[in-house]
């Protein structure tokens, strides 16, 4: 698969990049990926299993990632930031509005979301600031965005986070590079084979690692959130979860699907923190099927 053109959307004077995969005709469905990596981390082989269920997608980098607009340094490491009460660089509404600025750009009035790790909170808060614009969403890998500080805390594997912080890897390409593969492979699902040659030909195509700056990690991971309740969602969701998931315990997505009313709970055995390639169509199916169920419910 050839790479698209990158198009840029505007969000004041926030430039978010991204992409149109193809698919056009399709079920309009917006990718929506994790914190400190770029949208060139979604699987080439997904994105083409989910134009051949009829969807046409886009992806994009969020603020702080990727060719998006960063933001001047903070020194907040990633989980303090998450329980910090100082005003952060932005907010999760900012964050919702990157998205619709896509939407926009796309020529888009509505669309599916998927959304996998941050990706996955994300998709909740656009769903809940942008309701006339979302017709679906599926979230993977995530919390809820309901979750207070006591529940983030339950959720969090620390011994991973710690593991984490502990890689160290020269300055430079090609130290980013195999920081990128190491993290890469620490969250690889244990019960499929680690496709390392998969997983280079994406890391590579980032110019500069967002893995390598914990600090947009943080402000990303920091930004607060004041919009509504899970409770007001009237939309088909479903909530996926890797059941050897490396980073989150499967309890914050079986909380996340109960406090979305209708929400369809999918444990998914042998998965880590990542999508492997033998699962690309099961998670693509699951994809379909929520989105149906918006056409359905629609007549």
């Amino acid at each position: 698969m050839s790479q698209p053109p990158t198009g840029y959307a505007r969000n004041g004077e926030v430039r978010i990049a991204y992409e149109d995969h193809g698919g056009t005709g399709g079920e309009p469905l917006l990718l929506v990926m994790g914190s400190a990596v770029s949208r060139y981390w979604w699987p080439p082989g997904l994105i083409t299993a989910l134009i051949e269920r009829g969807f046409h997608v886009a992806s994009f980098d969020n603020r702080d990632a990727g060719q998006s607009t960063h933001f001047p340094a903070e020194t907040a490491h990633p989980v303090t930031a998450l329980f910090r009460n100082r005003v952060p660089a932005y907010t999760g509404e900012d964050i919702a509005d990157d998205a619709a600025a896509v939407l926009d750009a796309l020529g888009w009035a509505s669309a599916h979301l998927f959304g996998h790790s941050n990706g996955g909170l994300r998709v909740q808060r656009i769903a809940m600031r942008h309701s006339q614009r979302v017709r679906s969403f599926v979230a993977s890998a995530a919390v809820s965005s309901d979750a207070g500080r006591l529940k983030l805390l339950r959720y969090i594997r620390f011994s991973f986070v710690a593991k984490m912080a502990r890689l160290k890897f020269p300055d430079g390409r090609e130290g980013d590079i195999a920081l990128s593969m190491a993290v890469s492979r620490a969250l690889a699902s244990p019960g499929h084979p680690f496709d390392e040659a998969e997983a280079l030909a994406r890391i590579e195509k980032d110019d500069v690692s967002s893995v390598r700056d914990p600090k947009s990690m943080g402000r990303q991971l920091g930004a607060h959130w004041s919009g509504g309740s899970l409770a007001q969602l009237r939309i088909p969701v479903s909530v996926m979860h890797g059941e050897a998931d490396q980073l989150l315990r499967t309890g914050a997505a079986r909380d996340l699907a109960k406090d979305i009313p209708g929400a369809r709970l999918v444990i998914v055995p042998g998965v880590g923190h990542d999508i492997p390639p033998a699962m690309w169509t099961y998670y693509a199916d699951e994809i379909r099927a929520t989105a149906s169920r918006a056409f359905s419910e629609s007549r």
